[in-house]
């Protein structure tokens, strides 16, 4: 079998649909089939069980897919390794970012990173944290950039900077006033305890921060109360300013809010709470040339 014939396999369990595979491969749907079919005598075994026109992956199925994506993910990685010996100012870059951090990233990096390979052409994809993980691991990014909460499966890391997770309020707010200074704190600290009346404006499940808040709230033995949710960090911090509610920002992305002059900051945890920016990438994987290069310009602007 070459590697043609496994993206074939590949393409009927994504769409789970004949049909929708063989347009998507522009082959016709007899010719598909009948590859299918002579594949699964070759195994022995069905691949897909047929529910109607829906082709549902069997036990056999799922681990030749499996097994189908890594060699894949192998052989992508060795055209990468090969164009970058040949050329290194040629290629393609393909990165993530959740959508507040691309937000002032990339137009602070992507002119660097033109100016010095001006024929690399740039794919990004702004998505929440999570959905880039798996984007990284389906190999149609070579590598995201967030805030790392916990260790990924088959994920790797390079840590760009350290920064701090902070309580946000309005300068209105009386519990602005409850800050005390704690060594260690950059900020004045906030005990979490003083938040049992307060109003919390939490980011979306999925997001790495909300991940990180749901965790020192859990230590500190308490339950929020949640008044909304919203992956819009620029409006959580808007919404503060208003006295709407108290929410968590990380430092970096309160450096880019406009409302700021109308925020109080506070350190919260035991005595703070500190995050690592890192760029992602797919474990034991071969970082394509121009990647890395993207990676040392983000470590340079953060």
């Amino acid at each position: 079998m070459d590697f043609r014939e496994l993206s074939y396999v590949m393409a009927i369990a994504k769409y789970r649909n004949i049909t929708k595979a063989a347009e998507s491969l522009y082959l016709t749907q007899p010719t598909l089939s009948k590859f299918l079919k002579t594949l699964e005598a070759e195994v022995g075994q069905p691949l897909f069980r047929r529910l109607g026109n829906k082709y549902i992956p069997t036990y056999a199925g799922e681990r030749y897919i499996e097994r189908s994506r890594e060699i894949l993910q192998l052989k992508k990685e060795l055209d990468q390794e090969m164009g970058d010996i040949i050329s290194k100012n040629e290629g393609i870059l393909k990165i993530g970012f959740p959508a507040m951090r691309g937000t002032y990233m990339l137009p602070c990096t992507l002119p660097i990173f033109r100016s010095l390979y001006p024929d690399v052409r740039i794919v990004i994809r702004e998505e929440m944290s999570d959905v880039l993980v798996q984007l990284i691991l389906e190999g149609e990014i070579d590598l995201a950039f967030f805030n790392r909460f916990e260790t990924d499966k088959n994920i790797d890391y390079t840590v760009m900077s350290r920064e701090e997770l902070l309580l946000v309020t309005s300068k209105e707010n009386p519990i602005s006033r409850m800050g005390v200074k704690m060594r260690g704190c950059k900020y004045p600290h906030m005990d979490l305890r003083l938040l049992s009346d307060q109003k919390v404006i939490m980011q979306v499940p999925g997001q790495r921060t909300r991940g990180i808040v749901d965790q020192i709230f859990k230590e500190a033995g308490m339950e929020p109360n949640i008044i909304l949710e919203t992956g819009n960090i620029q409006a959580e911090a808007e919404l503060a300013a208003r006295d709407f509610g108290v929410c968590f920002i990380t430092e970096t992305h309160l450096r880019h809010i406009t409302c700021k002059d109308k925020l109080s900051l506070f350190s919260v945890g035991k005595p703070n709470t500190t995050v690592d920016f890192v760029a992602a990438y797919r474990m034991n994987s071969y970082i394509p040339y121009h990647a890395q290069e993207y990676m040392k310009i983000v470590k340079d602007f953060t």
